[in-house]
């Protein structure tokens, strides 16, 4: 009992994920809690390894086919308790695990990181094609790029997670761009903690700028793959 007491002081004072609303405190609901929360986590960290194994299994076929990667690199990411909390209190939705399983779609999210953008549809849509995950949502910031310049294809999707005892299907947000895409989204989140999230008009139109000018590279470096690519077969 002396174990669960400690795991559970240690879970509060990690995650502090309860600082936004009561709970009682008796030691049964908080282990359950606990729990819970635990087990979302454990889940979400599961689809999340699941997807890095389907696009790892495509782009080893690809090496073999195409003689080269589709996917220059992979990351992951399962928001913890505290981020999830506080999105659902941000979003006006109940505070619960059933409403965070609900109304969250990037609990778990990776992001898929390709050489060109022709590589990024060819290895979504090889994804997609699998017929045990389903696509719940696609917004596409390539060919229709946020106001700010963001660029990236975003598609949430739906896959079988197997438990000891069961089988559950999770949501996870996946993220696709190229490396030039990734360049430029990562100065500009890093700009926004410089700024406190708040930016000039100017540097705003700078990042804008910026983006215009990185796509064009991004376009002249893929023609010129082909052209050295056909060259090469």
């Amino acid at each position: 009992m002396q174990v669960e007491h400690s795991r559970a002081r240690d879970f509060f004072e990690r995650r502090e994920l309860f600082d936004e609303y009561e709970i009682d405190n008796d030691h049964e609901n908080i282990m359950k809690a606990i729990h819970s929360f635990i087990k979302i986590e454990n889940i979400y960290a599961s689809a999340a390894r699941n997807i890095t194994t389907r696009l790892e299994n495509l782009n080893d076929e690809m090496k073999v086919s195409k003689n080269r990667n589709l996917i220059h690199e992979i990351k992951t990411r399962v928001k913890k308790p505290r981020s999830i909390a506080e999105k659902l209190l941000r979003k006006g939705y109940e505070l619960s695990i059933e409403s965070a399983r609900e109304n969250l779609n990037d609990i778990a999210g990776v992001r898929v990181i390709c050489p060109f953008v022709d590589d990024v549809y060819e290895i979504a849509g090889l994804l997609l094609s699998q017929d045990d995950l389903y696509m719940v949502q696609k917004n596409d910031y390539i060919q229709n790029p946020k106001s700010n310049g963001y660029r990236s294809l975003h598609i949430v999707v739906e896959i079988p997670v197997f438990l000891s005892r069961q089988k559950e299907w999770v949501k996870a947000e996946i993220q696709f761009r190229t490396i030039a895409m990734d360049y430029w989204a990562t100065l500009e989140h890093d700009l926004g903690y410089k700024f406190n999230g708040e930016k000039t008009e100017e540097v705003t139109r700078e990042l804008k700028e910026c983006s215009d000018l990185i796509a064009q590279a991004d376009l002249r470096m893929e023609k010129l793959h082909k052209v050295l690519y056909e060259e090469t077969e």
